[in-house]
């Protein structure tokens, strides 16, 4: 097989999410060993699943040949920025999977000051931006279809897994908007 332009993207980002699970894994094992304790892990391997044909649908069903929009790759870049900004403001606390560690502080800086759940919001625009930079229109709203009902349901075992702590920070206010580590 002949690799195109796409293919090499897709495969760039198959390996930048390959060094963030291994990554993720490192933070989840020195959380777990300090006391964390991991919510919801019945639909982490279909979170890795979705994820996995996303790009496998990307890498098998766009033809070599197929144009860049570089204003979605461009997107798609800025996208990567705006994760790694989250990734380094969770530093030892950011996984892949929904880790609480009694006790945490919980993180208010960063793109925590802004929004409560930024990395889902990112991976929400890269789900849809990624195709589009390849004009697989139906692989974007398919996958962010899935993606979207599995973000809910992960971001409703987030909330409830750190209900306590945000009540902790937050005498007499259990949600004013205050941002979270994992």
């Amino acid at each position: 097989m002949e690799l195109g332009v796409a293919h090499v993207i897709v495969l760039a980002v198959a390996a930048e999410r390959l060094a963030e699970l291994a990554y993720a894994g490192q933070n989840t094992r020195h959380l777990v060993a300090r006391g964390g304790r991991e919510i919801g892990a019945a639909h982490y391997p279909v979170f890795v699943a979705l994820h996995a044909a996303w790009l496998a649908a990307l890498f098998f069903h766009v033809s070599r040949e197929t144009p860049i929009v570089w204003t979605f790759l461009g997107i798609f870049l800025l996208l990567q920025l705006a994760r790694m900004w989250v990734i380094i403001t969770l530093g030892p606390y950011w996984t892949t999977r929904v880790i609480t560690l009694p006790g945490a502080p919980l993180v208010r800086k960063g793109p925590y000051r802004l929004m409560r759940h930024p990395n889902y919001a990112i991976v929400v625009a890269e789900i849809a931006v990624l195709p589009l930079t390849f004009g697989a229109w139906t692989i974007a709203i398919v996958f962010s279809v899935l993606n979207a009902l599995l973000i809910a349901h992960r971001i409703s075992l987030e909330d409830a897994g750190l209900a306590e702590r945000r009540q902790a920070a937050t005498p007499g206010c259990a949600d004013a908007g205050e941002r979270q580590s994992r």
